[in-house]
């Protein structure tokens, strides 16, 4: 018989509690997207003893063990800060005298007392690890708040119908069970010691379906290794085979997946990959986001690696100043430096978040690997100013102090003396070295932002803060109004022509402002698709034929993360088509930012 098994990928580490619903329980193998990442901390706390991501037992990690916390004093201020650490909205309750299953390690902590305003348990008043005088029946339990898009997104069926002109008669004679001449035979660690047995569960199955997938070899019956927690779905899978029809929910999303890489079935698996998506946002740690893309890597879904790779680079900076940031390859590493797409407050920021990944790699990172990032850095594109500090400010410089040295003498070269001469100019067209990336920094950008009737944010250039008072003048302070709504107001910027040091004293004034009825759209003499419409405008433009402007439209969710990235189009760009919002990523709290990012380049 031929075996497809799939080997093992490591050990499955809990994270935030939209993951625990991909997970998959039992010893075959653990098959988990998000395992690969970061060592447990101390300090760090999750729920256990039951199967709810929101609600358990309090355990604590420290000195190497999970360990559980008395009940002793345990109000809502501790659970509010327990909740918090475990990124919840807040906490319902404190659950005490249940009965949660065995506890596997000592009791850390006793009598905690906590303001509940500390953002961690660790920030709380404790007494002496492992001193208490209290047994496992009172270790304490709380409930969270889940997030309401858990109802939303978590718990939603797909169905994908790929099915075309095929007959419905081909799924009922799948679910008749007869005339099979092909056995499938699931096979999962069920025995002591992590050892593989045969289970009972068989799959019955036509070689003339079969055989247009080449990965089953149809001359005998097949042995498919798998998870025990994935036998259930492998019917679902079989059946699709017939009918191309598919019901998918998040918990059967990663079983499926699986089976659709290993046997090829490329629409499937880029479809349910799609799914994998709309956790992109979730994980604030970016751990979920790396594993995911390694994890589509070692699947090979074309699809889904663009989309982990674009949230990557769209989110760079909050990426590279997260605890994943250490566990990202060298591979994703170059990948993401490779993109125009990448949003940063400016290149010389990207400069020394690859010099920071070197150093905290350490020998791990070898010097050709040094070089070849530090060759997708687009050092024309740093400021000169910067481009004179980096002797002194560089940890790398001593390092690779020629490769520094001929980069900044053609950055410098660009900056002062571009078009002295036609025979030395670079061929800037063909050259990403001397386009930009999307850069969110002064001059480049303005931002503006749509508030709540619960929040009131300050917007300035380059940051924004939470006030609670009004304020005019160069901020801008709104007065909240019922739900979402959206800065009001024509705000004007200047830049200079293009980032070459060329063009410092060539300005180009810009007025950006949002129209968001049709109505205001006419008095102003436009023509709107639809609305909202983000409008970005150049004034008294100095007009040079080698140089356009290929300005975007960044969204942000809150503070949180980016969740759209688009063009302007003849000075327009549509945020809504239809009514409906045209974003990559949800955002469920439908608070933006927007940075109207002004990009030159050369053509």
């Amino acid at each position: 018989m031929e075996e497809v098994k799939m080997h093992s990928r490591g050990n499955v580490l809990t994270l935030l509690w939209p993951l625990l619903l991909f997970s998959v329980s039992g010893s075959a193998f653990d098959f988990h997207l998000f395992e690969s990442v970061p060592d447990v901390r101390e300090g760090a706390i999750k729920l256990s003893g039951l199967n709810s991501p929101w609600q358990g037992r309090v355990e604590v990690y420290h000195d190497g063990k999970w360990g559980t916390v008395c009940d002793d004093g345990w109000d809502m201020a501790e659970a509010q800060v327990v909740c918090r650490q475990l990124n919840f909205p807040g906490a319902v309750s404190v659950v005490i005298g249940k009965n949660y299953g065995q506890a596997p390690g000592p009791i850390w902590l006793d009598d905690v007392k906590c303001d509940g305003t500390e953002k961690s348990l660790f920030a709380c008043n404790i007494n002496k690890w492992g001193v208490s005088d209290c047994t496992h029946k009172e270790d304490v339990g709380v409930i969270c708040q889940s997030w309401n898009r858990s109802a939303t997104v978590l718990d939603y069926t797909h169905s994908l119908d790929h099915s075309i002109n095929l007959e419905d008669e081909l799924g009922a004679l799948f679910d008749s069970g007869t005339g099979c001449d092909f056995l499938i035979v699931l096979r999962s660690i069920t025995g002591p010691n992590g050892t593989w047995e045969t289970t009972e569960t068989t799959v019955c199955a036509h070689k003339f379906i079969l055989l247009q997938f080449p990965s089953f070899n149809t001359s005998e019956a097949t042995i498919v290794d798998i998870n025990l927690s994935c036998q259930p779905h492998f019917t679902s899978f079989v059946r699709y085979l017939y009918t191309r029809k598919i019901d998918v929910t998040f918990a059967s999303a990663q079983c499926l997946h699986w089976m659709a890489s290993k046997f090829r079935v490329k629409q499937l698996m880029e479809d349910i990959g799609r799914m994998f998506t709309q956790i992109l946002t979730e994980d604030a740690t970016f751990h979920t986001q790396v594993s995911l893309l390694q994890y589509a890597i070692e699947t090979e879904d074309p699809v889904l690696q663009e989309n982990c790779i674009q949230y990557l680079a769209w989110n760079f900076q909050k990426l590279s100043q997260s605890p994943a940031w250490l566990t990202v390859s060298k591979g994703i590493l170059a990948t993401l430096l490779f993109r125009t797409d990448l949003v940063v407050p400016d290149e010389y920021f990207l400069l020394r978040s690859v010099e920071s990944w070197v150093k905290e790699k350490g020998n791990s990172s070898t010097l050709e690997d040094q070089v070849e990032l530090l060759n997708l850095v687009r050092f024309p594109m740093i400021s000169a100013e910067k481009l004179y500090e980096l002797e002194v400010n560089s940890s790398l410089y001593d390092i690779h102090k020629n490769v520094y040295r001929e980069k900044m003498f053609k950055a410098l070269l660009f900056n002062v003396l571009l078009f002295s001469t036609k025979a030395s100019q670079p061929d800037l067209s063909e050259n990403d070295n001397y386009q930009p990336r999307i850069y969110t920094a002064k001059p480049w950008s303005i931002l503006f932002n749509s508030v709540r009737e619960d929040e009131i944010l300050y917007v300035s250039q380059s940051n924004y803060h939470r006030r609670s008072f009004p304020r005019y003048g160069n901020g801008y302070y709104h007065t909240p109004t019922i739900g979402p709504r959206l800065e009001t107001g024509l705000k004007r910027f200047s830049t200079p022509f293009h980032k070459s040091l060329l063009f410092k004293a060539d300005k180009i004034d810009w007025e950006v402002y949002f129209i968001r009825t049709k109505g205001e759209c006419a008095r102003r003499g436009y023509s709107c698709d639809s609305v909202p419409v983000a409008r970005l405008s150049g004034r008294n433009a100095l007009q040079r034929n080698n140089i356009i402007f290929r300005n975007k439209l960044v969204v942000e969710c809150e503070d949180k993360y980016i969740c759209h990235v688009q063009d302007f189009k003849n000075n327009m760009a549509y945020v809504a088509t239809n009514g409906t919002k045209v974003l990559a990523c949800p955002c469920f709290g439908e608070k933006y930012l927007y940075h109207f990012v002004v990009r030159p380049e050369f053509v």
